[in-house]
């Protein structure tokens, strides 16, 4: 009874204490401004030296013609056999520019590989974004073994907060029901204080940057 009463009584101050206005405290702080310094450089190379440093592998296609033979032949080296794409125009285009020795799959759980497209890019910390509203939904970039990103140039921003602004922008206040941020492999350093690679999504990242335009 004791603490059923002790517990009414600080609910009835918390109520009564919401119905009272309180001025925000730390009113001299300083809310102008960026919390972080401008780019200091451009924005493809600052991504390029943060996603590598985090262990991911980049590669910058000046066209969507060596993007596909770049694709290619990474396929050819790392003897990928099982390919996982939804995105269409990717696979139009590997089909045109002849990649005959791949094979599809919609099974991502025996996958060798995922190809997908991102919301944008985050160049401070070299973080891909991901939604449920792009064709491979929430999965494709976590449970394949290896996952490649394909990104446009001009999906390029500097902050989180940049790239949340071009979301809601393109949705037009609709957000996906998920948002994912991605920064390089999975890993954790919880077993023994030990960096173990790929424990609870890809062991390897790749991010394919291609110059803006239209496939050919």
């Amino acid at each position: 009874m004791e603490s059923t009463k002790s517990k009414q009584i600080i609910l009835s101050r918390i109520r009564k204490a919401l119905h009272q206005s309180v001025d925000a405290p730390f009113s001299r702080q300083e809310t102008e401004g960026e919390i972080y310094p401008k780019a200091s450089d451009d924005l493809s190379v600052i991504f390029a030296t943060e996603f590598t440093r985090l262990l991911g592998r980049f590669a910058y296609c000046p066209s969507w013609e060596d993007l596909a033979l770049q694709a290619g032949q990474l396929i050819r080296d790392m003897g990928w056999k099982k390919v996982y794409c939804q995105e269409s125009p990717l696979v139009r285009l590997f089909e045109l520019q002849g990649l005959t020795d791949i094979r599809y799959t919609d099974d991502l759980s025996a996958c060798d590989v995922s190809f997908t497209a991102c919301e944008a890019l985050v160049a401070r910390t070299g973080t891909m974004v991901l939604s449920s509203a792009l064709p491979h939904g929430r999965t494709a970039s976590v449970y394949a073994p290896v996952h490649v990103c394909v990104a446009l140039t001009s999906q390029l921003t500097y902050d989180i907060s940049d790239a949340l602004t071009i979301i809601r922008q393109r949705f037009q206040g609709e957000i996906p029901s998920s948002i994912s941020f991605a920064t390089g492999p999975s890993r954790t350093a919880d077993i023994e204080k030990t960096l173990v690679v790929g424990v609870h999504g890809p062991r390897e990242v790749y991010c394919l940057l291609v110059e803006d335009g239209p496939p050919q």
